[in-house]
């Protein structure tokens, strides 16, 4: 039979209330080895309660409430595990439990307090609500920053309004790690960073690249109080952005993918600019135009 998760391990390491405060900064102190007789519990039936809220983060409602999201892959939790994300729950699949990385991932989760289950591939699939899952999945706590914290930013800053793509969300996040910037800031009622479908476009950059949410009101007062440039991209743009000498500290904002940039943002941007179009197509994708501004803005600190 199997033996019931103990009470502060399943249904109290999700049930967080509406307004909770904000997580305590984690120790820096190594952790503690884990006990090398605590054996996985072993999970197969699809009506565990624990299985029940790891499926549930799919939807963004949950997601909300608790203050969790899911991270799918041995890549992304062992991204996630070396930036020192807080993890609640790591779930693997019985086959392999055995390979020297799944089992590096399990002993650090499990040293940081998490709850380690070892599942079939029927209650993975249940979990990931997919065939074919990753083999091993994980729950994490939500990070996203404030203006507030950001009394001296530096480095290049993408500035995103009203994105509604989680892949196209999740690809910025991606260039901007790879370009080396410093931080998406999200204006306004923007897709959820935390979605299944951005985190995997992000290939593990969310856990290297800060996410600041900010109203334009506040955004246009941390520009005015930090007396940092903002550019825009817009089609009425008559600056080339090939022109431009891009300062080492700037924001970058970009347009969500129906319209572009309201008027309500350009007004905040000290200068607009226009990627020529030379063939028939109208536009670019989203996270292709902000991949070829950045490495453009970039270009003179970037080496091969």
């Amino acid at each position: 039979m199997t033996r019931p998760p103990p009470r502060d391990a399943s249904r109290d390491l999700y049930r967080r209330p509406k307004s909770r405060p904000a997580a305590p900064p984690q120790s820096t102190a190594k952790p503690t080895p884990a006990d090398p007789d605590t054996a996985a519990k072993v999970v197969t039936s699809l009506a565990n309660p624990v299985v029940k809220e790891l499926r549930a983060l799919h939807l963004k409602k949950e997601r909300a409430e608790s203050g969790l999201f899911l991270a799918e892959g041995l890549k992304l939790v062992t991204d996630a595990l070396e930036e020192s994300w807080p993890i609640r729950t790591l779930v693997h699949a019985s086959r392999v439990k055995d390979q020297p990385l799944v089992k590096r991932a399990v002993a650090t989760a499990r040293a940081r307090g998490a709850l380690v289950l070892e599942v079939s591939d029927e209650v993975l699939t249940k979990i990931c609500r997919r065939d074919n899952p990753q083999m091993v999945v994980a729950a994490f706590e939500q990070r996203l920053r404030r203006l507030a914290d950001l009394t001296t930013p530096t480095g290049v800053w993408v500035a995103l309004e009203g994105i509604k793509d989680p892949g196209n969300l999740g690809t910025v996040v991606r260039t901007v790690d790879s370009v080396g910037a410093s931080g998406v800031i999200l204006l306004g009622d923007v897709t959820d960073p935390f979605a299944l479908e951005a985190v995997r476009a992000t290939m593990g950059s969310l856990f290297h690249v800060p996410l600041i949410a900010a109203t334009l009101d506040e955004f246009a007062a941390w520009k005015r109080a930090r007396g940092i440039p903002v550019w825009g991209t817009h089609l009425r743009g008559a600056v080339d952005y090939r022109s431009v000498d891009w300062p080492e500290t700037c924001v970058l904002m970009m347009g969500n993918e129906q319209s572009g940039l309201s008027d309500a943002h350009v007004e905040v941007c000290d200068g607009i600019v226009k990627i020529p179009m030379a063939g028939k197509a109208d536009s670019l994708n989203l996270a292709v135009a902000t991949a070829v501004m950045l490495y453009e803005i970039r270009r003179a600190r970037l080496t091969v």
